[in-house]
């Protein structure tokens, strides 16, 4: 995908996490998602998001950089995006949102952590 795309929708996702929440988010994930796809497969394939693409404004993407977005979510090798490698592609795609994932792991594990070391202290 060209960089001042990808650049705009990356500014936009963590906005709409933001406004919406993380359930909201999930759920226009998930209509941005049956928008695009092949109705009679139920993915996202070459095809379907060539032909919905102009839906979500992206009418004027090459056909080399739509093949780029599927193949770099498909992560079961079947040529096409379930809903499930959609969502993840569009929160790898958003460098921010995924940086906020990352701190929060991290602040959850240091939690155990901390919950383990009390507990073995104590015994």
């Amino acid at each position: 995908m060209a960089d001042t795309r990808r650049n705009e929708f990356q500014d936009m996702l963590p906005v709409m996490a933001d406004k919406l929440g993380g359930e909201g988010l999930i759920r226009e994930l998930c209509n941005g998602f049956r928008l695009l796809m092949d109705r009679e497969k139920e993915v996202i394939t070459f095809e379907s998001l060539k032909k919905n693409s102009a839906l979500l404004g992206l009418q004027d993407l090459r056909d080399d950089e739509l093949r780029s977005m599927v193949r770099e979510g498909d992560m079961d090798g079947d040529g096409a995006l379930d809903q499930m490698e959609f969502c993840v592609l569009m929160f790898r795609l958003s460098p921010e949102l995924m940086h906020e994932s990352e701190a929060l792991l991290e602040r959850l594990l240091q939690q155990d952590l901390n919950t383990a070391d009390s507990w073995f202290r104590s015994n």
